[in-house]
């Protein structure tokens, strides 16, 4: 069962946050990341997730050596009755895409992706880590359930190897809150912030493409 939490479905039993750094002017950081409600950010037009990744370039020829390894990961979640997404294969898969995280991020954030790891909080699920910050002050992860929902979480724990020293399952689950309802909506909206990082800061935003203007403009402008 889900609930709404802005425009996206929230699945039951989750927090909602956007884990991600300042924009200057227009949106406040106290540290290196912050966590904003998810409801305060700019919403993104669903029509635009058609698993093409136009807007980041489109998917472009396949990296065989990446294909091997995706379809060794989708080999082990069979065997637990799970599926990877689509759109996070085509991803991995690409040329043009698997390493556009780590090439954008302000904050050198790296793509790790892991193998299968058991959900903490809920039994028969699995998580596979794919991307993480260069000191681990947060880790993000693919949420695999057996009903096929598939959606995007984080945490500053690492769970492939922090497994046998976890709290309770309520610990837990305040510690793993959930940002996007799709790989590709967290990878569209993280490639917009961190490009909009830059603008803000040393470049001119009013050089930005529509998608990124009207994105900053939900946020109030600076004042003065």
């Amino acid at each position: 069962m889900s609930e709404r939490s802005g425009s996206a479905l929230l699945p039951a039993g989750f927090g909602a946050a956007w884990c991600a750094t300042d924009l200057g002017e227009y949106r406040a950081c106290r540290y290196t990341y912050e966590r904003y409600p998810y409801e305060t950010l700019p919403p993104l037009d669903p029509g635009r997730f058609t698993g093409a990744f136009e807007d980041l370039g489109g998917v472009g020829d396949a990296v065989p050596q990446q294909v091997a390894k995706l379809e060794a990961l989708a080999g082990l979640l069979e065997a637990q009755g799970l599926r990877l997404p689509r759109d996070f294969t085509v991803f991995q898969t690409s040329a043009r895409l698997h390493r556009l995280l780590d090439e954008v991020s302000v904050t050198a954030c790296w793509s790790d992706v892991s193998d299968p790891i058991p959900s903490p909080v809920e039994p028969g699920a699995f998580l596979v880590r794919f991307l993480r910050d260069q000191q681990d002050c947060v880790i993000w992860y693919l949420y695999l359930r057996p009903s096929g929902e598939a959606f995007v979480v984080h945490s500053h724990l690492d769970y492939e190897y922090e497994g046998d020293h976890l709290g309770d399952t309520e610990e837990q689950r305040t510690a793993m809150l959930w940002c996007a309802p799709s790989f590709e909506e967290f990878a569209h909206r993280f490639w917009i912030e961190n490009r909009l990082w830059r603008a803000v800061h040393g470049g001119d935003p009013s050089d930005l493409d529509p998608l990124l203007r009207g994105y900053l403009a939900h946020y109030a402008p600076p004042a003065g």
